[in-house]
């Protein structure tokens, strides 16, 4: 692959890295300086990725394992203080409805970082048991676990039930609970 096509390549998945980068940092800058991150690592070592293998899936691998790494860097640095992180974090939700935005994202940052992983790679992105599998470096199996306990954990923090419609704030949100028990509107 010349450096040209390589280039359109990388720029054309940067929208779901960026997604998968909000998903795991939770943060618009971390996730922006995570996908930068993953694009020059990609970049630098172009060599390296096999032509004819899907570059999508190695540019996920790259950017997860970058960002584990900056959080086993980050807990050996101090904390937040002061506690203007975790004020600017906080998000009021601009509608009112019977499931909020806010309300879904909260659920959605308690759940483990694993289940939060496989439920934004299937739910939101669209990704196949086997992509998310080569994403995570994971079999099928733990996929398809991981996604079953995240969607029952997110739907008990939502307090769905089978027999409750949802008002869905977008696709993303109805594709993440859609198999949780609730019933989507």
């Amino acid at each position: 692959m010349n450096r040209q096509d390589a280039k359109a390549e990388l720029v054309s998945h940067m929208k779901v890295l960026r997604a998968f980068a909000m998903s795991l940092t939770r943060n618009d800058a971390a996730a922006d300086d995570l996908v930068q991150d993953t694009i020059l690592k990609a970049w630098t070592n172009l060599d390296k990725f096999q032509e004819g293998t899907n570059m999508r899936a190695w540019l996920f691998t790259i950017l997860r394992n970058t960002f584990y790494s900056s959080r086993r860097k980050a807990a050996r640095e101090v904390g937040d203080s002061t506690g203007a992180i975790t004020d600017s974090i906080s998000v009021k939700p601009d509608h009112d409805g019977h499931l909020q935005l806010a309300e879904f994202r909260a659920a959605l940052e308690q759940l483990p970082a694993e289940q939060r992983e496989v439920l934004t790679l299937i739910g939101v992105l669209q990704y196949s048991y086997e992509e998310a599998a080569e994403v995570c470096g994971v079999k099928i199996g733990t996929i398809k676990s991981r996604l079953n306990r995240g969607r029952e954990a997110l739907a008990i923090k939502m307090q769905l039930n089978v027999h409750e419609t949802m008002e869905l704030t977008d696709a993303a949100t109805h594709a993440v609970v859609a198999a949780s028990g609730g019933t989507a509107a």
